[in-house]
């Protein structure tokens, strides 16, 4: 059996009764960082043996871990934060097994996306996540004037280092629209600042942000 193992976003103490279960009774985790998730199973007294699941050598790993699942061993699959394969190493894993017609079940837990959502204020009833941000400056345009013809709300990704420049292309894109800043969710320092472009540009031209960021737009209706 594979477990799909969402793992928390920050904050250690987020993590599910089931995933520990499971974590602790499993023959080996595959980590997209070995190191950052001995962070959380060394909190939690767990020395299950590790091996990397990462987007350099996730063709060789899958066919390894099949192999594996495929000789009646128990394998959890966990990222960094959150829910492997939403923007995280996973996808391939997960359709080989379907290929192979080998069992594995998905053991949810905390989501920055929907976490960024409810905390925004914007209208939860429809939206539309769109991963990471692209990083060239053309296609990140076409992108938020996407995001600008919605009606949902509309939620992305994005790097500290390129905020400032997404907030000045928006500026124009998506003139005074609603814009929610989601920093650090579920650590110390979280934050949800909202506000139109023109606003959030100015704050963080002041404050340069850190850490981990989800960006939503608010929809057309609302």
């Amino acid at each position: 059996m594979l477990y799909v193992v969402a793992t928390p976003i920050g904050n250690l103490g987020d993590v599910t009764l089931r995933a520990l279960e499971i974590l602790k009774d499993v023959d080996l985790i595959a980590a997209e960082d070995t190191r950052h998730s001995g962070i959380l199973l060394k909190h939690y007294q767990i020395g299950k043996p590790l091996i990397s699941y990462h987007e350099h050598n996730e063709a060789m790993r899958t066919a390894q871990l099949v192999e594996r699942l495929a000789a009646g061993e128990k394998i959890a699959l966990i990222t960094d934060a959150g829910t492997p394969a939403l923007s995280d190493p996973g996808a391939r894993l997960i359709r080989e097994c379907i290929k192979r017609d080998l069992d594995f079940t998905i053991i949810p837990g905390s989501s920055s996306i929907l976490t960024a959502l409810v905390g925004s204020g914007f209208s939860c009833e429809k939206f539309s996540f769109r991963g990471f941000l692209p990083i060239k400056s053309g296609r990140r345009e076409r992108e938020l004037r996407a995001a600008a013809a919605r009606e949902e709300t509309s939620i992305y990704f994005e790097s500290p280092y390129r905020l400032t420049k997404t907030l000045k292309a928006a500026i124009d894109i998506l003139q005074d629209r609603q814009l929610c800043v989601a920093r650090e969710l579920t650590k110390k320092f979280e934050e949800f600042r909202r506000g139109p472009p023109a606003e959030l540009l100015a704050h963080y031209e002041a404050h340069p942000a850190k850490g981990e960021i989800v960006l939503l737009i608010s929809g057309r209706g609302d």
